[in-house]
């Protein structure tokens, strides 16, 4: 067992487990004290506004973002502390990413999406159709967005991801608050799909993004019960190289809490931070040379086989998972694993036990992980 392996699992089990604050009289809507597992987000009621701080994932002894949400058939109050006025419900909403399409389409409201950046990476029927409709504008590329196309549509709000050290362009000198979530960067799964409650609260949608949360949590925590008590627990490779660099998951990342919770010794896990981690090839082939399982995720309209994967780069030949055939894939343009597993971590973890320890679930048929033909 490698202990940077271990040590992760134990503090996802303790973040896991461990709900601070209690409920209110109705049970149905987080408090700042409610916020259970997301670490980059705060939320506070006042009686004319809610007020939800952002964390930045980079530097956590700063604010990246403080939202003020206030009733938009209301007039905002005086008084008010410093922050970006968000007038809720929102509506004619601009989104940047698929991840934050499908959680608005979870929280049924994708009437309100206007407008997409990148809709060819965007798998989700609504969207495809909205935009051959016209109901939907395609605003093109994430980094350079059509400003006057977004003026245009009349665009009150925007959705979009943060990246380290990187502004929003133009987008910023318009006027429309610019929802940053940075909910990619939580260390625990639960963490980040617990970011629904925030965009719950600027849909009007509070009640139903905490019901969603709860059943994802109690099917995960039971889930991951599973394997609390598992002896042998195999060595994990994740990912493939890109261009010159191999992109692996970061040790507190929550991909590296999946692994410790499905049962698995992340090799990886050692590496500090919450992204991912380029290596170089023969950094991650000293290391993970005799990985029991290697995962990769992929985006191609056939399935990836091990002529293909030897065609692409004949060293992969070298690790143990690849001459032992013991290598698993996703094929992410066939099924909708990044729409998916943000909000719903629980399907995710439980293929991956599936793979680690399949004797733990007989005859699951797995969502998005297959073995390698």
């Amino acid at each position: 067992m490698r202990w940077g392996a271990y040590i992760i699992g134990f503090v996802c089990c303790l973040g896991a487990c461990a709900p601070s604050g209690k409920k209110d009289a109705g049970g149905s809507v987080a408090s700042s004290e409610e916020i259970r597992y997301a670490r980059g987000l705060t939320i506070r009621y006042a009686d004319a506004y809610t007020e939800v701080e952002v964390r930045d994932p980079w530097d956590t002894t700063r604010t990246l973002q403080r939202y003020l949400l206030i009733d938009r058939e209301k007039t905002p109050p005086t008084g008010l502390p410093k922050g970006t006025i968000v007038r809720v419900p929102v509506k004619d909403v601009v989104v940047y990413t698929s991840v934050h399409a499908a959680i608005i389409d979870q929280l049924g409201e994708t009437d309100k999406i206007i407008g997409v950046c990148e809709p060819r990476y965007m798998d989700i029927p609504f969207v495809q159709e909205g935009i051959r409709s016209g109901k939907i504008a395609d605003l093109g590329e994430a980094t350079a967005p059509n400003v006057e196309r977004m003026i245009d549509i009349g665009a009150e709000l925007v959705i979009a991801s943060p990246f380290q050290n990187s502004s929003y362009g133009p987008v910023e000198k318009i006027g429309i608050p610019i929802i940053e979530g940075a909910d990619y960067m939580e260390t625990l799964p639960l963490g980040r799909t617990e970011w629904i409650r925030f965009y719950g609260l600027l849909f009007g949608k509070e009640v139903l993004a905490d019901s969603l949360f709860e059943a994802t949590e109690k099917a995960y925590l039971s889930l991951r019960e599973l394997t609390a008590q598992v002896g042998e627990r195999p060595t994990v490779l994740a990912e493939k190289r890109y261009g010159s660099s191999w992109y692996v998951p970061a040790g507190e990342s929550y991909m590296a809490c999946l692994y410790a919770d499905a049962g698995a010794d992340y090799l990886f896990g050692y590496l500090p931070g919450a992204g991912s981690s380029p290596l170089a090839f023969e950094t991650v082939l000293d290391k993970a040379i005799h990985a029991d399982v290697w995962l990769i995720k992929y985006n191609r309209p056939t399935e990836m086989t091990y002529g293909d994967l030897r065609a692409e780069y004949a060293p992969y030949e070298r690790f143990d998972a690849f001459r032992e055939r013991n290598i698993y894939t996703c094929n992410t343009g066939v099924v909708p694993y990044y729409e998916e597993f943000p909000l719903h971590p629980d399907y995710l973890l439980r293929d991956l036990i599936w793979v680690f320890h399949p004797e733990l679930l007989p005859g699951y048929e797995p969502r998005y992980f297959h073995k390698m033909r």
